[in-house]
């Protein structure tokens, strides 16, 4: 009897160590093998639905850049061939005039010459009311030369009254001849 538990317990602890071996060393890697092919898969899915939605706004970015293509089509126009500072700070002028804005004042600063382009930086101080100050801006933004607000500060005066100061940092930009600069 004493054999044939012997023969029984080497068995059993045979069978132990062959599933304990096939666990460890076949199962457990194929396991992990499985757990990465799904996280592959799962990542390569995420990436097809990612890559379906980005096809779907090539259209929309497509119009995007035909809408920014069309309104920059004509924005070298708005840059004169010449300096016409005296010109352009009278159409300023006239314009401030125009609002009715008083106390004008402005003062082109040191220009900033480039290889293309130059630029002259202006300070435009007047006083007014804030509606004529909008609408000075809005005809300042619609003018056929490109005109770079830089900063604008705007001040209510002391009595309350609806005046405002503004003082304006601008940038106005002109194309370098060939022989120039």
């Amino acid at each position: 009897m004493l054999f044939r538990e012997r023969q029984q317990l080497t068995i059993c602890t045979v069978a132990v160590v062959i599933i304990g071996g096939f666990v460890l060393f076949r199962y457990m890697p194929l396991k992990r093998e499985i757990k990465a092919v799904k996280q592959n898969i799962y990542t390569q899915k995420l990436t097809i639905v990612k890559g379906a939605a980005d096809v779907e706004k090539v259209p929309l970015i497509k119009q995007q850049l035909l809408n920014i293509q069309s309104e920059l089509k004509d924005y070298g126009a708005n840059i004169p061939d010449q300096r016409d500072l005296g010109v352009f700070l009278r159409r300023i002028a006239t314009l401030m005039n125009e609002y009715q804005l008083r106390e004008q004042v402005i003062v082109p600063r040191e220009e900033v010459k480039g290889d293309k382009f130059s630029c002259i930086p202006l300070n435009m101080r007047c006083k007014g009311k804030l509606s004529q100050m909008f609408d000075f801006y809005k005809q300042l933004q619609g003018l056929d030369r490109l005109i770079r607000i830089e900063r604008v500060k705007l001040r209510n005066d002391n009595n309350f009254s609806g005046e405002v100061s503004m003082e304006t940092d601008a940038v106005i930009y002109y194309k370098v001849e060939l022989g120039q600069g």
